[in-house]
């Protein structure tokens, strides 16, 4: 899943795509090194970020969403917002699936999915962005990880969503300290049990950085790429379906050679 920010402030890549034909082109860009989804999203949810307005949101997920799906028609589309309304517009342009960060939070999200027939990705966050990261506790992460998805996957069986319709996302770094995402990925086999697709989102994440350099002083994102492969192939061994990239030709060639590895053939 190759990620295409739309927004002036996301902590890797923001503003970069934040033009539709900006976006188009590093659309185009993701396919050609090997993305199978593009993750097209119009609000940071890095920690410490605010909300934006739907109509800000709309005005940058749209005409993207818009011009890929008649330039690029043989490309699934992901739409990654927290917003009914803006899952609802994105569907009807031609995006495949909706990647929810707040697992249905909004009351309209289960009826735009249901309606659409679309899959959904329920990802795990402790709280909001913009606190997310003030001391989260758990009693054991990844008990309580299981726990929260055994509660959405009922509450999205409820409300009319196919189970073969939703993919989980455990949400590295969305409310987790640097232990609590090591041991999610430890133990990320844990969430086979569903027997649901596993999404894994660890792409130049600070917790990457505070482990190649401290706690008080992560390296960068920039410098975060070797961490991030390192990461993406212990995710893709120990069960993760798909991996939620910034740098897809890197990743791509880094799975080829272990798969190869691992053949056994």
């Amino acid at each position: 899943m190759g990620i295409l920010n739309v927004t002036p402030d996301s902590f890797y890549d923001g503003g970069r795509y934040d033009q539709v034909d900006r976006a188009l082109a590093r659309a185009q860009t993701l396919v050609e090194e090997g993305a199978a989804l593009i993750d097209v999203g119009g609000e940071s949810t890095r920690p410490g970020s605010d909300p934006v307005a739907l109509d800000v949101e709309l005005k940058r997920v749209i005409p993207v969403i818009q011009t890929l799906s008649h330039r690029l028609p043989s490309v699934r589309l992901s739409v990654d917002t927290t917003k009914a309304e803006v899952a609802r517009q994105a569907l009807e342009e031609g995006a495949f699936m909706v990647n929810d960060v707040s697992a249905l939070g909004d009351p309209w999200m289960p009826v735009v999915v249901r309606d659409h027939a679309a899959p959904v990705v329920l990802m795990h966050r402790l709280g909001h962005s913009r606190t997310m990261q003030d001391a989260p506790v758990y009693g054991d992460v990844v008990n309580d990880l299981l726990a929260f998805f055994d509660e959405r996957i009922a509450f999205a069986a409820a409300r009319g969503i196919r189970r073969d319709r939703l993919w989980l996302d455990p949400g590295i770094g969305f409310g987790k300290t640097t232990r609590h995402n090591l041991e999610i990925l430890r133990r990320l086999d844990a969430f086979k049990k569903f027997q649901l697709p596993l999404v894994v989102g660890v792409s130049r994440k600070s917790f990457i950085g505070r482990v190649l350099g401290s706690e008080a002083q992560p390296l960068p994102p920039e410098l975060r790429g070797e961490g991030t492969l390192a990461a993406h192939l212990w995710a893709a061994a120990h069960g993760a379906d798909v991996l939620r990239v910034h740098d897809v030709s890197a990743t791509a060639r880094a799975i080829r050679t272990w798969q190869a590895l691992a053949s056994h053939e």
